[in-house]
């Protein structure tokens, strides 16, 4: 069982670098069982198409990008969730100053798989939606007038710094943080 389970491992390993550096299209199986020393059957094994392994880095990846990185990292730099929602930019500031800034998976996979029946498409969107929910939550918590359209307007926001970082522009999520500011005290329901 254990070397099922570290071939699994090894393969979404591979899976989860290539796809979010690259992209799913770009990467193949052949890729993938490279980087992953593991023979093709194997792979099958553990998933049975290329989208079944997708879908598993998709749910990899909002584990360790959205809930044990961006929020954990939210909540470790502000208590108040007014200030948990400005934080959301400067986490962001800090990826978007990486070299190896790689942008949102969510994100790329949806816009590859543009068919809104397309099972990536669709996960996409609801891995983006858990994430425009944890920004309505914290909206609610922090008196936000109308946290459901607020978190759309957000989201936007935050999709949009992460698109203008990939162009280049570094700067983006203090730009972001800075109409995001503007946002909030217009939407607070009892201004600060």
């Amino acid at each position: 069982m254990a070397v099922k389970v570290r071939a699994r491992e090894r393969i979404l390993d591979a899976a989860y670098d290539l796809f979010s550096r690259r992209g799913i299209r770009a990467v193949g199986i052949d890729d993938i069982v490279e980087r992953s020393g593991v023979a093709r059957m194997t792979l099958y094994r553990h998933f049975a198409s290329k989208d079944a392994l997708v879908l598993a880095f998709l749910e990899r990846r909002e584990e360790l990008w959205t809930r044990d990185w961006l929020q954990r990292e939210v909540e470790r730099r502000a208590l108040e969730p007014d200030q948990r929602l400005l934080a959301i930019f400067d986490v962001f500031d800090g990826w978007f100053q990486q070299a190896d800034f790689e942008g949102c998976s969510f994100i790329n996979v949806l816009l590859e798989m543009p068919d809104p029946a397309h099972v990536l498409n669709d996960a996409s969107r609801q891995y983006l939606a858990r994430i425009r929910a944890y920004v309505q939550r914290l909206a609610a918590d922090a008196g936000v007038t109308h946290p459901e359209s607020f978190a759309r307007q957000w989201h936007i926001l935050m999709k949009g710094s992460i698109v203008a970082a990939g162009e280049g522009d570094r700067l983006a999520a203090r730009r972001a943080r800075e109409v995001g500011a503007l946002l909030l005290q217009s939407r607070l329901q009892h201004p600060i």
